[in-house]
């Protein structure tokens, strides 16, 4: 069950997939789709066509744009786990700012690619990090500046030891 959220509407969407069976607000919906390509689909619901293609998907944040007959529209998702943290308030435990990036094993500093005062997206490369005979790229966990960096190329880190700072 998926509690699925766009601006406009809130409600819950499940499926039986071996009976090809949905459910919204529990409520049986009767669909056929037909696969057209890996992102399109053709939806027909009440005897009236859909043409649904999927134009994004992001699993890590559970957001989904979909493309119905020309219009497009955004959701977001909410699983069963993300309801239970929301009903317990720790759902926005993942949001806590993230102040620096710590090496996660002990290795040598192969490259800093990062400087002071850049500004990095998640995901951007920081700092490449040999350790075990492997090259481990250590990426930027937030959208950020870089505030400090604490190690130069050839230094020797300790897990835990600090790397980079954001501001």
């Amino acid at each position: 069950m998926y509690k699925v959220i766009s601006n406009k509407k809130e409600f819950s969407v499940s499926a039986e997939k071996e009976n090809n069976v949905f459910y919204v607000n529990d409520n049986n919906v009767a669909l056929d789709i037909k696969k057209l390509s890996e992102t399109a689909f053709h939806v027909l619901r009440n005897n009236k066509g859909y043409q649904v293609e999927l134009v994004h998907l992001d699993k890590a944040a559970k957001t989904v744009s979909l493309k119905v007959n020309g219009s497009i529209y955004n959701y977001t998702l909410k699983d069963e786990m993300d309801l239970l943290l929301q009903k317990m308030g720790l759902n926005n435990i993942a949001t806590a700012k993230v102040s620096e990036v710590k090496a996660p094993m002990p290795g040598l500093v192969l490259e800093v690619v990062a400087h002071e005062g850049d500004t990095v997206k998640k995901g951007d490369a920081l700092v490449i990090l040999e350790a075990m005979k492997m090259e481990n790229v250590i990426k930027s966990p937030i959208d950020g500046e870089v505030k400090a960096i604490k190690v130069k190329n050839g230094e020797p880190v300790e897990k835990n030891q600090i790397l980079i700072q954001f501001k």
